[in-house]
């Protein structure tokens, strides 16, 4: 019992210790978060990220209306996000439900009901923005950045928007998760 004890500790610390040096430095994790924040709020957005526990952090104050989420280390594909601070009280709940365990279903279930029922305050209209690349493993730069765009409309549908409800052609607008709380014009621009 004793060797197996020791053994899960040691495996744990490794954990700890390899997970803590790949988290990036404070200044990396502010500079690529702002790359998804329209130019005309980068100066002042307000940065979340990871400090070197791991933990999710304010990285920089701000004094504007937009929020930027650094890169999550623990996931291996890089992606950034910028959105409208109006949706920080429904993104904070998400990553809240996340933290517990629930997955993406149960999350959307309970979100859902927190926003009919008026505990979870969600805006009429608010903006994210989505910015996915590569990181270069020599330069840390980011190779082939592409932005998306989501604007959130609860409760919007095909027939009160004249948007389609399915997936189109790069460029075009649609609205996803139509007449729910989470509904979104989704906009992908084509990739060059």
């Amino acid at each position: 019992m004793y060797k197996f004890s020791l053994v899960a500790f040691v495996a744990i610390l490794t954990y700890q210790i390899g997970f803590s040096q790949e988290i990036p430095s404070k200044e990396w994790q502010i500079k690529t978060a702002l790359m998804a924040v329209p130019s005309d709020y980068k100066e002042g957005a307000k940065v979340y990220g990871y400090n070197q526990s791991g933990e999710f952090v304010t990285l920089r104050e701000g004094s504007n209306d937009y929020i930027a989420l650094a890169d999550d280390p623990s996931n291996e594909k890089f992606s950034t996000a910028a959105y409208h601070k109006s949706l920080d009280p429904f993104m904070a709940r998400g990553r809240q439900l996340k933290a517990e365990g629930k997955e993406f279903k149960e999350i959307f279930d309970i979100r859902e009901e927190e926003v009919k029922s008026g505990k979870l305050k969600m805006p009429d209209k608010a903006t994210l923005c989505v910015f996915t690349g590569e990181v270069d493993s020599e330069t840390k730069e980011i190779l082939n950045p592409y932005v998306r765009y989501v604007f959130y409309m609860p409760y919007a549908t095909g027939e009160s928007t004249g948007l389609p409800t399915t997936p189109t052609p790069p460029g075009h607008a649609w609205l996803m998760d139509p007449g729910t709380h989470r509904a979104h014009i989704m906009i992908t621009p084509p990739k060059n």
